[in-house]
């Protein structure tokens, strides 16, 4: 194991990360909110010991092997979401525990978008930039993550990914070298997160909230500059606008790189590819259901409004967003629980969207179809295809371990929590909410998670990293075969 090299790696990563600090620090000046000094002893206090680490290893360039990818990769989240938690931990306002501090981190990292903070629109500038900015940047990690790294790690299925004219199943790197699919990723990234802003300035927010609110969307994170969410603004043009980017960042990024790739605009990409299809079809599902309960139960005054808020909260809760217009919870129970469970589809593979990811779900309901017809035809030959290509067994083998221990993190840390003290409706949501990194449940955490113990926040916290490691990238490292040479 190259250790000294790992080191040297995070070291640099944590140099890269304190230069994040300084943009909310800019904000503090802009705005004279009186939260700027945070953030410059966070950024002195990352630089130095992201200078530490590095100096006494800035020989060591070793190439790094499958193993070594695992760990740097659990480091990356790990270390810097720690080193996040540093500016909560001195700001005087809001006044965070540790455990709090950690936990807002994290969850802004993650892009889960569970907070323990309450009365966001008092808060200082700086502190609301710092959030959504945490979240903008875990998003762009999670598309490298799942789009450049996990592909050659091999990781849960995500070796779909792995193309050399990027689409959704392919067999080598979306580009040569993962440095240039990172770039790449980033121009897309960056472009859809100028693209939100603008939409959102030009119908009626102000330039800091447009900013902060295309951060969180794009990065499918759900954090907000106010209590009430998007419901602040109360405009349907402002939820439409939130609908179609988080649904755009729910698609594969590599099918956003096909489309607009060099040689030209190719929007048939998007309609040739199976996963853009079922994801996009189980929207307009979710939203029929709740269009016809909610205008049935005669909530709202009017079919419009009825369907203004169907679509956002269908959309927003089904992509892990968790973006509010309305308080979901107070709906037909029916409506919140079905909601909670479509999060756990998530969005497509190689997006910013939480869950197990769509491609996977549909592969486990093309498995299962198998399996009836192996019952019917024990000697027949079936093969499970995507978009035209038969995939090998591996993959669906990995699909199948993958589900398997994604439910099994899920029962372990709802029943933690229930020995905790949480009740049953809580401990499940919040674990759902958490592992798929969604952010708003129900019970206890509908509005936030200030009110639960610290045992509870830090399940919580280790449910967001599995989430957002696709779990196998995290539970690797309790294995002994991982340690040994």
């Amino acid at each position: 194991m190259q250790y000294r090299t790992i080191i040297r790696i995070t070291g640099l990563l944590m140099g890269l990360f304190s230069l994040s600090l300084l943009p909310p620090a800019l904000v503090a000046v802009i705005y004279k909110d009186g939260g700027g000094m945070a953030f410059i002893q966070a950024f002195v206090l990352c630089l130095i010991l992201g200078f530490g680490l590095w100096y006494p290893n800035r020989a060591h360039r070793k190439d790094l092997r499958t193993r070594e990818g695992f760990l740097l990769v659990v480091m990356f989240w790990v270390v810097l979401g720690s080193i996040g938690a540093v500016p909560f931990i001195f700001s005087g306002q809001p006044s965070l525990s540790l455990t709090d501090s950690f936990f807002e981190s994290f969850s802004a990292l993650t892009t889960t978008g569970a907070t323990v903070i309450v009365g966001l629109d008092s808060l200082p500038k700086a502190i609301l930039f710092y959030r959504h900015l945490l979240q903008w940047l875990g998003g762009m990690g999670i598309i490298v993550l799942a789009v450049a790294i996990l592909p050659v790690l091999g990781v849960g299925g995500m070796q779909l990914y792995r193309a050399e004219m990027p689409g959704p199943v392919k067999d080598s790197k979306m580009t040569p070298r993962i440095a240039e699919t990172a770039k790449a990723l980033w121009y897309i990234y960056l472009a859809l997160t100028v693209a939100c802003a603008v939409a959102y300035w030009l119908a009626g927010m102000d330039t800091f909230d447009a900013i902060c609110h295309s951060f969180s969307t794009i990065a499918i994170g759900g954090f907000s500059t106010h209590d009430a969410s998007m419901g602040y603004f109360d405009s349907p043009t402002i939820n439409m606008i939130c609908v179609v980017f988080l649904l755009i960042a729910a698609l594969n990024f590599s099918l956003h790189f096909a489309a607009f790739s060099r040689r030209g605009i190719n929007l048939r990409v998007y309609f040739r590819d199976a996963e853009f299809k079922v994801l996009i079809a189980i929207q307009l599902v979710l939203t029929a259901i709740c269009f016809v309960t909610l205008y049935g139960s005669g909530i709202y005054d009017s079919a419009e409004e009825t369907f203004d808020y169907a679509l956002f909260q269908a959309v927003s809760i089904s992509t892990t967003a968790g973006f509010g217009t309305e308080s979901f919870h107070a709906w037909p129970l029916f409506l919140p629980i079905l909601l909670i469970f479509s999060s756990f589809i998530g969005g497509s593979g190689g997006s910013t969207a939480g869950g197990i990811k769509v491609i996977r779900v549909i592969l486990l309901l093309l498995q299962g179809s198998r399996e009836l017809k192996r019952l019917v035809h024990p000697r027949g030959m079936f093969s499970i295809r995507i978009s035209g290509n038969a995939l090998p067994d591996r993959v669906i083998d990995a699909v199948w371990g993958f589900f398997s221990a994604y439910a099994l993190v899920f029962v372990v840390c709802m029943l933690i929590l229930m020995a905790l003290g949480m009740d049953a409706i809580t401990a499940f949501s919040a674990t759902a909410a958490c592992l798929n990194n969604l952010g708003p449940g129900l019970g206890e955490v509908a509005s936030n998670y200030a009110s639960i113990g610290d045992g509870e926040k830090w399940v919580l916290l280790f449910a967001m990293l599995f989430g957002r490691l696709e779990v196998f990238t995290l539970l690797i490292l309790f294995t002994p075969t991982f340690w040994k040479n």
